[in-house]
């Protein structure tokens, strides 16, 4: 199935999600009380005997749903990011990564875009909190239809795998090869002098801020980093070693995320290269328009360029 143009990646994920309930006996879903917002209210619709309510208690959520792999279902599970990565950790860790568990982890609203709620249930942390964990591949789709793309990816997998949606609409960007995979950094624009490698929202940015780059005459290359974990570390060296430069983006705290994911692994390959890393700062956030938020705490294509002029 298909995103439409416009639709926010929760819509499409909610709705490929029904339509794979079709094709699959096995798929069922469980939702934290907040299925009109994750959008899991479309397989609830279509397929009420194998979607579970569990309530506001995404621990005991977890544990269900690691209780429901053992037996042959694949089950996915729905909560807002925040509350997955804080709440369920325990149970994220010691049932699903520990056993290998192979459950699909739905964090909705990720980053600013639970925008009006504040602090409490905006989602900054949630990649590293994630990705410190073994066994555990993180995915944060670029776009709507790359969500409906990580699912059919995730379903694959022998293991547990985290997903981070959006609430809002991120704008489309050109559709994936059919022969690469989300596990798989694509390069959306080829450069000379520097790398840009975002995630999520942050990648239509990061073309945004190649254009306006290049007509400073700096060559930038953007690199759709759909999986954090495991990092597609060849491709992202192979680009950084030959512009020199890296740039990250992400709508997460700039500790622990992308930039700390590339820093690692790029430092244990002995490349030299300048480095620079656009995401929110070490604080606390705050309620307001979503692109208000945004532009506050620095998470703009003015921002990714401007960190690449720096290093330039």
């Amino acid at each position: 199935m298909e995103a439409r143009p416009n639709e926010t990646m929760r819509d499409a994920f909610g709705k490929h999600l029904a339509a794979l309930g079709a094709e699959r006996k096995d798929l069922v879903v469980l939702d934290a009380d907040v299925s009109s917002s994750t959008k899991s209210s479309h397989f609830a619709a279509a397929f009420p005997g194998r979607f579970f309510n569990v309530g506001v208690a995404e621990g005991n959520m977890v544990d269900i749903a690691g209780g429901l792999a053992t037996t042959g279902y694949r089950p996915v599970v729905n909560a807002f990011a925040i509350f997955l990565a804080l709440k369920g950790t325990d149970q994220i860790r010691n049932v699903l990564a520990y056993n290998s568990l192979p459950v699909v982890l739905a964090g909705a609203y990720g980053g600013l875009s639970d925008s009006f709620d504040g602090a409490s249930h905006q989602s900054l942390a949630d990649i590293a909190i994630l990705r410190s964990l073994p066994g555990l591949r993180v995915i944060v789709p670029s776009d709507a239809a790359e969500a409906c793309l990580a699912l059919d990816f995730a379903l694959g997998c022998d293991g547990p795998v985290y997903i981070r949606l959006s609430r809002n609409v991120n704008p489309p960007l050109p559709p994936r090869d059919p022969s690469s995979s989300v596990a798989e950094i694509r390069t959306l624009r080829a450069g000379k002098d520097i790398t840009i490698a975002a995630t999520g929202l942050c990648v239509s940015m990061a073309l945004e801020a190649a254009a306006a780059l290049a007509a400073k005459g700096l060559s930038a290359e953007v690199l759709d980093v759909a999986t954090i974990k495991p990092l597609d570390v060849d491709s992202l060296a192979t680009s950084v070693a030959r512009t020199g430069r890296l740039v990250t983006a992400e709508e997460h705290s700039v500790i622990g995320g992308l930039g700390g994911a590339c820093a690692e692994a790029l430092a244990e390959t002995g490349l030299p290269f300048k480095f620079a890393r656009v995401g929110v700062a070490d604080r606390y956030t705050e309620s307001g328009p979503y692109a208000d938020l945004l532009a506050k705490y620095g998470i703009s294509a003015a921002a990714i360029a401007a960190k690449a002029l720096a290093l330039a």
